[in-house]
């Protein structure tokens, strides 16, 4: 009732080949960064993967898939000129 999934089985031709090939898939250690990423998209339910890819899922969506970028640099010339303050 139980078959090995396809991509499995395309891993070696003998059962000991693809144990062998299957095991040498999780050797790689991911780095701490990465695994960091990982932990804050999943927890903050933002979608992990470059800008065109975020893109897409934010238009299918139809949502924010990242965090807003916040403020600014406060002190540079880009910014005093966008911002206009209005003191009383």
């Amino acid at each position: 009732m139980v078959s090995p999934h396809r991509e499995y089985r395309r891993l070696g031709h003998t059962e000991v080949e693809r144990q062998s090939e299957y095991r040498q898939l999780f050797r790689a250690r991911i780095p701490d960064k990465t695994v960091e990423e990982i932990r804050s998209a999943t927890n903050k339910a933002w979608v992990l993967g470059n800008d065109r890819f975020r893109e897409r899922v934010a238009k299918q969506l139809d949502r924010r898939v990242a965090p807003a970028a916040k403020g600014g640099d406060r002190k540079s010339k880009v910014y005093k000129d966008k911002v206009v303050i209005d003191r009383v």
